[in-house]
């Protein structure tokens, strides 16, 4: 009679735990995305298709982040359009990072950036790693 109880309560923990956990790992995927942009004025299109990926996404939306690189990041210093497109990217949620082999390349000094701006040491570095992640990624 205790084997026949063992027997039926491991059979049951195999046949509905196992598959619990399965649903469980299948619905809690994300849908993370990175953009590596050789333009700064392509923000303010990033961050609408950021929004309406976050509507069309629903509960799978993730992480939504943005590298900056190439000679673009000459245009960052005192730009207050910029400013503005990297405080609605705050308010979404969205990282924008700055690629800082990039900064060096043109001599920008990084205290002269926006505070809300992260910079990355290798940009192009860091989207591989974002993509061996999972990430969904789009370069423009």
């Amino acid at each position: 009679m205790k084997n026949s109880i063992l027997y039926i309560t491991t059979l049951f923990l195999l046949l509905f735990g196992t598959s619990q956990l399965q649903a469980q790992h299948i619905n809690s995927k994300k849908n993370n995305y990175v953009v590596l942009s050789k333009n700064i004025k392509q923000l303010k299109p990033v961050l609408l298709t950021a929004n309406a990926l976050a509507k069309e996404d629903g509960k799978k939306y993730g992480e939504f982040y943005v590298i900056i690189c190439g000679n673009t990041v000459n245009d960052i210093s005192g730009n207050s359009d910029f400013n503005a497109l990297l405080e609605q990217a705050k308010v979404q949620n969205i990282n924008v990072f700055v690629c800082g082999i990039s900064l060096s390349k043109f001599n920008i000094n990084p205290e002269t950036l926006p505070s809300n701006l992260e910079i990355t040491p290798n940009g192009i570095l860091y989207g591989f790693q974002l993509k061996k992640k999972g990430f969904i990624t789009l370069t423009i």
